[in-house]
């Protein structure tokens, strides 16, 4: 994995990662595992044609990035014969990948980012309202005004504070101009749904919305396809060893599973891409299931950012397919745990198999 950081093999759990405005908005823009793809480079599914379409539906899209044209072509097609709102929602400018984990919808949205022109931004749900955060909500509207796209990846309201942010943040970029594009796995509409009491929220939730025209991607989880099941964690002992033995140039670092999780809970989740920089192999040992929801849901994210970086991983301690309670796996969080235990068990079997995490 290339990286401009000095390798440090320093534990996760002894980092303490700073980062600056300037390094918030430098940061957005595709991770490397996303830093080369194209449409052409997405194998669209024969079995879900839906997958084709989507492609069809961003090209479409990108020619309209820069400039105030309509969507035409299949967008139109896409939305003839639906609602008015589906109509009004299609002016707006924007465009919402809506499907299930492991789809390819980040690989499609940063297709889109590179084939489109002018000043772009791509990052997660949690970067931009980090970014809010950190340049207050009017500066980052001046902002964000000056791109022509703006990308946000894995859109999910889980709290009433977001949900009113990012409707206000959504609709004064559409109205500056600025194409907006997502990706989720839940219609807009459905946003905060078991998570909060998003009934009370109806209005900006249904202002999101209107932002946006949907294009559904269905699919089966592509980094299990056709694939056999993630390997079984290795003996404690064993870790480094085989670590040292199976990745010899990489830069490997080793974690107690409790002492990283104890310090998650005390380093904010903007700070995870840097917390990892330079990683390329992580050993972890003794996994165990986590069982505290606000630690869970920051464990996600760390997933994402090891994702992101082709961080391959070797572990001890339960399967990752345990890593969350039932409760966890069925509650209103579930889109979130069932997406992080499908890529931490493609970084697993990268570690331990030698296989691509796809």
């Amino acid at each position: 994995m290339p990286t401009d950081a000095t390798p440090d093999a320093t534990p996760l759990s002894r980092r303490s990662p700073q980062v600056g405005v300037g390094e918030l908005l430098e940061g957005l823009q595709p991770s490397f595992r996303f830093s080369e793809v194209s449409f052409d480079s997405y194998i669209p599914d024969p079995g879900h044609p839906s997958q084709a379409e989507a492609v069809e539906a961003l090209r479409e899209f990108a020619g309209t990035v820069g400039s105030s044209r309509g969507s035409g072509g299949l967008l139109s097609r896409l939305f003839s014969g639906r609602s008015s709102r589906a109509a009004a929602t299609k002016r707006a400018g924007g465009i919402y990948l809506d499907g299930g984990f492991g789809v390819g919808k980040t690989h499609l949205l940063a297709s889109l980012y590179h084939a489109s022109p002018g000043q772009r931004a791509f990052g997660t749900f949690v970067e931009y309202t980090n970014l809010v955060g950190a340049l207050s909500f009017r500066r980052t509207v001046d902002v964000l005004s000056d791109y022509s796209l703006v990308c946000i990846d894995e859109f999910e309201l889980d709290d009433p504070g977001d949900t009113v942010l990012m409707s206000r943040l959504m609709r004064e970029l559409t109205d500056a101009g600025v194409k907006l594009a997502a990706t989720s796995n839940t219609l807009p509409g459905s946003l905060g749904e078991g998570r909060f009491a998003a009934s009370d929220f109806q209005r900006e939730i249904q202002v999101l919305a209107d932002q946006f025209s949907v294009v559904r991607v269905d699919g089966e989880d592509f980094r299990h396809r056709g694939l056999p099941e993630a390997p079984p964690p290795l003996a404690t002992e064993q870790l480094e060893e085989f670590a040292h033995a199976h990745h010899r140039e990489a830069e490997i670092v080793v974690d107690d599973f409790d002492a990283l999780t104890a310090h998650l809970t005390q380093v904010h989740p903007s700070r995870y891409r840097q917390l990892i920089s330079g990683v390329e192999v992580l050993v972890l040992k003794d996994v165990t299931t986590i069982d505290a929801q606000s630690l869970a849901l920051r464990f996600v994210v760390l997933a994402d950012r090891l994702y992101d970086q082709d961080v391959k991983i070797i572990a001890s301690g339960v399967p990752f397919d345990q890593l969350f309670t039932e409760e966890m796996m069925s509650g209103g969080y579930m889109k979130k745990y069932h997406r992080a235990v499908s890529r931490l068990t493609a970084l697993a079997r990268s570690g331990q198999m030698g296989e691509q995490a796809l």
